[in-house]
C-alpha cells in the first residue's frame, strides 16, 4: 500500500480541522453548562464522593434497579440537591455513585443511612467514600497543567537540537492536535454520558504526548536521511512521500499492537482504568494519524514556502564515474 500523502494533504487537514472544531464546540457548550470545558472529577473540583453497592446476598435486595429519582429526592431532603451529581452503575444497576459538596463524617453517615432506608442495605466491603478539599483539587489541576507545559517545552528543545526548529514547531502542532482530539472526545462524553476527567486523565495526556512525538521523530528521522541522500535531485514533496511510505508499516504495526493491550484494559480493567484506557486509545490513534498526515505534510508545505529545496544544476545531476580502469587488449 502506497499513500499519496502530499497530494491529498488538504483532505487530511480538513478531517483534522472538522474533528477539532467539533471538540471545541463541545467544550464551549460544556463551559456554558457546568463552567468547565470538561466535566471535572472529585480530584479537581473537590467534595465528597460516595460509591455504594447493594448487598445482593440478602434475599430480594437486588430485584429492582436503583431509581435515580429516589436518590435525588433523598439528596434534596438533605439540602444537597443542587450541589450533587448521581450515576447508577453496573449492568444490573445495583451500584450508585454520588458526588456532592464536602461532607463531614456525621453527614456522610446520615446520608448513607437515609439511602439504605429507601434503597436497601449496601455491601460495606464494596462501599468507597472519598473526600478531597477544593484547595487540593486546584493544586492537582495546576500541577497537571505545569507538567503538560514542561513536556511541550522539553520536546521543542530536544527536537530543535536533534533536527531543526521547524521540525520541532510542526511536531508541537501535531501534539496539540492529538491532545485537542482527546479533550474534545471527553468533552462530548461528559455532556452525553456524564464522564468525568480525573488525575489519571492528565497522566493519559502526558503518555499520549510521549507516544505521538516518538512516532513523529521516526518519520522526521527518515525525512532527514532521505533529504541527505536525494535532496539534490528530488523535491521535498517526493522526499516526504517516500519517507512516510517507508515508515508506514512500522507506525501502523506499533500502533496496532499497543491498541490491543489498551482495548483489553478498556474491556476488562474495571471502572477505575476504563476511561484511562479510552483516553489512550483515542490519543494514540490521533497520534499515529498526526505523525503521518499532519506533521510531515506541514513540514513539506513550510519547506516549499521557504524555497529550501537545493536547486538542480542546469546540466543535470553529475554522472557517476566508473572507478575501475578500462581493460586494454594486448
Amino acid at each position: 500500500m502506497r499513500l499519496n500523502v502530499i497530494e491529498q494533504r488538504k483532505l487530511w487537514w480538513s478531517v483534522s480541522a472538522i474533528a477539532l472544531v467539533i471538540g471545541l464546540l463541545a467544550m464551549a457548550i460544556s463551559w456554558t453548562q457546568i463552567g468547565a470545558p470538561l466535566r471535572p472529577s472529585l480530584d479537581f473540583a473537590g467534595g465528597t464522593r460516595l460509591q455504594l453497592e447493594r448487598d445482593c446476598t440478602i434475599p430480594n435486595a437486588c430485584d429492582d434497579p436503583i431509581d435515580p429519582g429516589t436518590v435525588r429526592d433523598i439528596l434534596a431532603d438533605r439540602g444537597l440537591g443542587n450541589s450533587s451529581s448521581i450515576q447508577v452503575l453496573g449492568e444490573d444497576k445495583q451500584a450508585l455513585s454520588i458526588r456532592t459538596s464536602t461532607l463531614d463524617v456525621d453527614e456522610r453517615t446520615q446520608l448513607v443511612d437515609s439511602l439504605e432506608a429507601q434503597l436497601g442495605t449496601f455491601d460495606p466491603e464494596k462501599n468507597q467514600i472519598d473526600t478531597v478539599g477544593p484547595t487540593i483539587g486546584r493544586q492537582l489541576f495546576a500541577k497537571g497543567l505545569l507538567a503538560l507545559v514542561v513536556s511541550f517545552a522539553g520536546i521543542i528543545l530536544y527536537l530543535s537540537f536533534r533536527f531543526q526548529f521547524d521540525y520541532a514547531l510542526f511536531a508541537i502542532v501535531a501534539l496539540f492536535h492529538d491532545v485537542g482530539i482527546a479533550l474534545g472526545v471527553f468533552s462530548i462524553l461528559g455532556l452525553t454520558l456524564g464522564v468525568e476527567v480525573d488525575s489519571l486523565f492528565i497522566v493519559a495526556l502526558l503518555t499520549i504526548i510521549g507516544f505521538s512525538v516518538n512516532d513523529t521523530v521516526v518519520i522526521y528521522d527518515r525525512i532527514r536521511e532521505t533529504t541527505k541522500r536525494e535532496g539534490v535531485t528530488h523535491s521535498i514533496d517526493y522526499i516526504v512521500d517516500e519517507s512516510v511510505n517507508q515508515s508506514l508499516s512500522r507506525s501502523i504495526n506499533t500502533s496496532l499492537t499497543t491498541m490491543l493491550s489498551l482495548v483489553a484494559i478498556f474491556l476488562f480493567g474495571g471502572e477505575t482504568l476504563k476511561y484511562f484506557a479510552l483516553a489512550l486509545i483515542i490519543g494514540f490513534s490521533a497520534g499515529a494519524y498526526s505523525s503521518i498526515f499532519i506533521a510531515s505534510t506541514l513540514l513539506a508545505w513550510w519547506r516549499e514556502r521557504q524555497e529550501s529545496k537545493i536547486p538542480v544544476p542546469a546540466d543535470g545531476p553529475p554522472e557517476l564515474v566508473d572507478s575501475e580502469p578500462e581493460s586494454k587488449d594486448i
